[in-house]
This record gives C-alpha cells, sequence and structure tokens, in this order.
C-alpha cells in the first residue's frame, strides 16, 4: 500500500493510525510537499491528503478509507459491533472532520502560514465559544468510561490529532470542567498507536521550515469556508479571494 499523507494533516495523522492499529505495511509520500504535487493531483483531482492506494485500488477521503480499510482487513476493526455504538461513532469522526477541524484551522493559519495581517477581532474568542460546547458534549459522552464505546474507535483517531492541537493554539479544554476528557487523552497518548503519531508530529513540526508547503495562500474547502462564514467574517474572507491568497480544490470526479 502507498499513503499519500502529510504530518500537519489531521485526516492524513487519522488514517496513519488506523494503519498502525491493524498491523498494515504502507510506504508514505508526503502529498503537501510542493515538490509532489503534481504526484498527488494525478492520485487525486482535488490535491488533498489523505489517499490510499491499495494496489490498483485508490481510496480517498479520510473516511472513506478507514470504512475501506475495515472492510478489506477486518482484523482489529474500527468500528462497535453494536450497530447503535457505531453510529455514534461515526457521528464523532464526523463532527472532528467537520466542526472541530474547521474551528482549529481556521484559527491557525496565524500560527505557520506567511501572513502580514492580524487574526480578525474576535475569531479566537468564537473559537472558545464554539468548542467549549464540544468540549462539553464529549465530557458528557466520555463520563467515567475508558473509550467512547469500550475500545479505541475511529473516533479516537480522528479527535486525538484535533484536540492535543487545542491547547497550542490557546483554546484547550478547562482540566476542572473536563476531567473525564484529560484521563481520556493522558489513557491515549500511553497507547503505541497514539505515541507514535506524536512522535511523527514532533518531528514534522521540530523541521517545518524544510518540510516546503505552501505557506503564501491558504487551501479552503467546505466546512472551513462555512465555519467563518457563519461567525461573520464574510469581509475578511473576500479579501482574502481578491487578493489571491486563496487556493480551491479541484472537482475530484471520480475516475
Amino acid at each position: 500500500m502507498k499513503l499519500y499523507d502529510n504530518g500537519f494533516s489531521p485526516f492524513a495523522r487519522k488514517v496513519r493510525m488506523a494503519l498502525d492499529w491493524k498491523g498494515l505495511e504502507y510506504d508514505v509520500v508526503d502529498g503537501l510537499n510542493k515538490k509532489n504535487h503534481g504526484e498527488l493531483l494525478g492520485a487525486n483531482q482535488r490535491i488533498e491528503v489523505p489517499v490510499l492506494e491499495d494496489g490498483e485500488l485508490r481510496v480517498v477521503n479520510s473516511a472513506d478509507i478507514l470504512a475501506y480499510l475495515d472492510h478489506r482487513y477486518p482484523e482489529d476493526p474500527l468500528m462497535p459491533s453494536d450497530p447503535a455504538l457505531r453510529v455514534k461513532a461515526r457521528a464523532w469522526e464526523r463532527c472532528s472532520d467537520t466542526v472541530i477541524d474547521a474551528i482549529l484551522v481556521d484559527i491557525s493559519y496565524w500560527s505557520w502560514a506567511n501572513r502580514k495581517d492580524k487574526q480578525p477581532e474576535g475569531l479566537l474568542k468564537a473559537a472558545q465559544a464554539d468548542m467549549e460546547r464540544l468540549y462539553d458534549a464529549l465530557e458528557r459522552d466520555l463520563a467515567d468510561k475508558d473509550y467512547l464505546y469500550g475500545t479505541i474507535t475511529t473516533a479516537e483517531l480522528a479527535l486525538f490529532p484535533h484536540l492535543t492541537a487545542a491547547h497550542s493554539l490557546g483554546i484547550p479544554f478547562s482540566r476542572d470542567r473536563h476531567g473525564a476528557i484529560g484521563k481520556w487523552i493522558k489513557r491515549l497518548r500511553t497507547h503505541p498507536v497514539f505515541q507514535a503519531d506524536l512522535e511523527r508530529t514532533k518531528a514534522f513540526l521540530t523541521n517545518i521550515d524544510t518540510a516546503n508547503l505552501e505557506t503564501d495562500r491558504i487551501f479552503w474547502r467546505g466546512d472551513r469556508i462555512e465555519w467563518v462564514l457563519a461567525r461573520g467574517y464574510h469581509d475578511w474572507f473576500m479579501k482574502e479571494i481578491k487578493e489571491d491568497r486563496v487556493i480551491w480544490p479541484g472537482l475530484g470526479i471520480p475516475e
């Protein structure tokens, strides 16, 4: 198998952890390194990671890749066997992929991209308010459990990269109000799959200056646009478009 990934992408990190969880062997191409953009375009017209190639079969989108892996390689499943719990695990994965990702990525641009402006006033406060609601819901679902649904699932794989980044972005969960989340994160950090993910991410960030990423223009996708517009930053976003600081994904037409 070949995985187009990147140490900066929470979606790629999710897939890589899933492959490690299942003990599958794979080669890696850093698709977001600008020297590999042409190769990534050949694998995914949207020029997004992750992309998994398994023999002649190519799968794009992290949720679809995890579903494929569970179907093709059913040992060490990524989803609960109970249908009701499967629905709940998928709901948290989807929330992480579409809501939490949008919030964290939209406030992260001023920490890594080549920006001459300051973060729009109130953006961090809006992110804090929305993340508080998400933390409260996750705390409710964790209660006194070791894992959300009995064992590690797609929910953990999706949430872990985002929640471990939230502290550095200035919107961590409360140690007092969200004790169950704190214990859960600590428990995940001791698992070899999650340890390896953190070590890869730390190594990538340590050498990010040599990662050859696109830092002048921002790649925007639907959920991230939705969040920034829903929070009232229409004028800022239109200015980004007018100043040619936006990269749009391709159509992603199935081959």
